[in-house]
């Protein structure tokens, strides 16, 4: 297809109302959205003119909204697991006895004979205990740094079992 001064026209007068490119593309026919992003482009159009869709959301969101947050998130209920230090005792338990009232989390390998699973209550919709939520659901952007050393233990390390 071919741009001319009328067809140019045409495609700054619906550009300019808010149409979408591919609603201009049907309108002036024999073209793709693409050709009249890139003529838009090209003749330096605005990057977009409102459409008549935001307009109308933003007249909706002029009212006043009050956002109530019935059920507590996932990052919350981790939040408040990090006050309480109050750890029950590990129940070692096979594969076999696993239960939705047993914690899940493996201790040792598999291979080994003296492989288990911590055993403790879950911690409410979580699959582990208080202790092993704390280390299956970090934080993002706090990754504590390990040291090369092999005989020294990580200072957070140290932080978790003595507050277990």
């Amino acid at each position: 297809m071919s741009w001319n001064e009328n067809k140019e026209k045409k495609l700054r007068e619906l550009w300019s109302k808010g149409h979408t490119a591919s609603q201009i593309a049907l309108i002036l026919g024999d073209t793709t959205r693409n050709a009249v992003i890139g003529k838009a482009h090209r003749l330096e159009l605005e990057a977009r003119a409102p459409s008549k869709r935001n307009e109308r959301e933003k007249n909706q969101n002029t009212k006043p909204s009050v956002k109530i947050e019935k059920n507590t998130s996932r990052k919350s209920k981790f939040q408040s697991i990090l006050l309480d230090k109050n750890f029950e005792s590990e129940k070692p338990t096979s594969l076999e006895n696993l239960t939705e009232k047993t914690c899940k989390w493996p201790v040792g390998h598999p291979d080994e004979e003296n492989f288990y699973f911590c055993g403790r209550s879950p911690e409410g919709e979580f699959p582990y205990c208080k202790l092993h939520v704390l280390y299956a659901f970090q934080p993002k952007g706090q990754k504590e740094e390990l040291l090369n050393k092999e005989d020294e233990v990580p200072a957070f390390l140290e932080k978790k079992v003595k507050s277990a």
